[in-house]
C-alpha cells in the first residue's frame, strides 16, 4: 500500500510502510538483463532486487529470516 503525503507546497511524496527507499546504480550491461527479467517473469524488479539481497545476505553469513526474529 503507497499513500502519498503532501509536502509543503510540492507534489505529494509516496510514504512506504514496509520498505526503504534507497539509492544505488548498476553495471550498464546488467540494466537490460535485469529489465528483461522483470518483464519475463513478471515480477517486480523491487521484489528481484529483495530476493538478491537475502541470497547476498545468506552467503556472508547475515540472514535476514534471523534478523527478523531477533527483533
Amino acid at each position: 500500500m503507497v499513500i502519498y503525503l503532501k509536502v509543503g507546497g510540492y507534489m505529494a511524496e509516496p510514504f512506504l510502510k514496509n520498505r526503504t527507499r534507497f539509492t544505488s546504480s548498476l553495471k550498464n550491461e546488467l540494466v537490460p538483463l535485469f529489465n528483461a527479467l522483470a518483464e519475463k517473469s513478471r515480477i517486480p524488479k523491487t521484489r528481484l532486487l529483495d530476493e538478491a539481497i537475502e541470497d547476498l545476505l545468506k552467503k556472508y553469513g547475515l540472514d535476514a529470516d534471523e534478523s527478523k526474529s531477533a527483533k
